[in-house]
């Protein structure tokens, strides 16, 4: 792979390149990216689902957006990083193509911002709310109607998939979705492959997957124009990840760890002994322990020692991908940057306190049943009506259910796969709290 592929301009339907060295310095085509982003219907509706607390009510709590928003301001600091030290090493980027530091800022920023935009509502246990409709649910009986892939799409549904849809898919009127450059959506591919086959290595990029059968043929045109590197053979689409993937992994992987610990810390799940006890380790180098001392209330403790150990982390992320970075441009890098950290180990072990104290909590997992609850109701209702209308055996009460689908999900889909999709799709970028909505509409009455 070489970088001037890799930082490409061009977007969905562009017939011309789009130059680097053309580019109005007011509104660079990166920066667009994350306008595009902000201003979007699903990015807003983050604002309304869960980080890790599912439907909670308390102010300081972490929603997808706010979490997003961090995760940029982290990708962002990345990126800059390391576009310093590739043009230090690759001077003809900024010489000949015009590129500058603050350009893999914007991309890494950008995509970062996106990260979460195909997310289910009630967090990753409504992408298993989901999927679970499909293997063990309702959805069961439409699995011989559809191809291995197709099913494996709707059994495994992936945030980071629906999020390449959301970012892509056409309507009418509405041509290549919000319309972003390629190097911001190769940044975004964080597992460049399609669902199947499942994790058929142990190579970081084949962890999950990152497009639907629906999304296929653009997801190849981006990474081919790119020049990123194939790695599955035959039928099966698979590619090594565009490098800053890495960056916009690590920015996610950073921000999960420390800021999910500190909204546990702040809630009471986790006491600050701990956070003490984990976080010390991380910022033990840049700690000033007289200002430390001055901090009277635990909020401001922890906010502290929160941006140092960001501070360390984001460090050591720019260090691991410079020094891996020919391995990483030739598609030889099969692991996350936090995987070769020298902070693995306490990463680990806050994360795991995390997972005993904060995922698996009571309030957490009593929203997560309540979640499982809504999505598969809903995705029952809005399947059965959106197929019987598709068939002609449209029910009176299918009829009204229809009437809750906002006008824009009113498309005529020829495809069995692409209707369950459809709705799929439409569920999924419900807010927590308009999935609750619509739930209490359809199942008024019952207990």
């Amino acid at each position: 792979m070489n970088w001037e592929q890799l930082l490409s301009l061009k977007r969905q339907g562009d017939t011309g390149k789009r130059l680097r060295i053309e580019q109005d310095e007011t509104r660079l085509g990166f920066e667009v990216d994350y306008d595009r982003i902000i201003f979007s219907s699903a990015f807003r509706s983050l604002q309304d689902k869960t980080q890790v607390i599912p439907l909670s009510k308390t102010d300081f709590v972490h929603t997808r957006l706010t979490h997003s928003l961090e995760v940029s301001v982290v990708g962002r600091s990345l990126g800059r990083l390391v576009g310093k030290k590739i043009l230090e090493k690759y001077p003809y980027l900024q010489e000949v193509h015009g590129y500058q530091m603050n350009d893999f800022g914007a991309i890494v920023a950008a995509a970062s911002l996106a990260h979460d935009i195909g997310n289910p509502p009630f967090g990753h246990s409504g992408e298993k709310a989901i999927g679970e409709y499909f293997s063990i649910g309702n959805g069961l009986k439409y699995k011989e109607q559809l191809s291995a892939k197709e099913w494996q799409d709707l059994v495994d549904f992936e945030g980071n998939a629906n999020g390449f849809s959301v970012l892509n898919s056409s309507r009418p009127g509405v041509e290549g979705g919000i319309r972003l450059s390629y190097a911001t959506l190769g940044a975004f591919m964080k597992y460049p492959k399609e669902s199947l086959p499942k994790k058929p290595t142990q190579n970081i990029a084949d962890k999950k997957y990152g497009f639907f059968q629906t999304d296929k043929a653009f997801f190849q045109e981006v990474a081919l124009d790119m020049g990123m590197i194939a790695n599955k053979t035959g039928k099966d689409i698979g590619f090594e990840r565009h490098p800053l993937a890495y960056l916009v992994e690590a920015a996610d992987d950073i921000c999960y760890t420390i800021i999910d610990f500190e909204d546990g810390i702040n809630l009471g799940l986790v006491s600050e002994d701990f956070a003490l006890e984990y976080l010390i380790k991380l910022v033990k180098d840049s700690i000033d322990t007289s200002k430390y001392k001055t901090l009277e209330t635990k909020e401001d403790r922890i906010s502290y020692l929160r941006a140092l150990a960001i501070g360390s982390l984001i460090n050591d992320a720019v260090k691991v991908f410079i020094e891996n970075e020919e391995a990483i441009m030739q598609g030889k890098f099969p692991f996350a940057l936090t995987d070769k950290s020298k902070y693995k180990a306490q990463m680990d072990d806050i994360i795991k306190i995390s997972v005993k104290n904060i995922y698996q909590s009571r309030e957490v997992v009593e929203k997560e049943i309540v979640g499982y609850q809504i999505i598969q109701t809903l995705l029952d209702k809005f399947i059965t009506a959106f197929n019987n209308k598709y068939e002609g055996k449209t029910s009176n009460y299918d009829g009204l259910i229809l009437k809750m689908l906002p006008e824009k999900h009113h498309l005529e889909k020829e495809n069995l796969y692409e209707r369950l999709l459809h709705i799929c799709h439409f569920v999924s970028m419900l807010t927590d709290g308009n999935a609750l909505l619509f739930y209490k509409t359809i199942t008024a009455g019952k207990s």
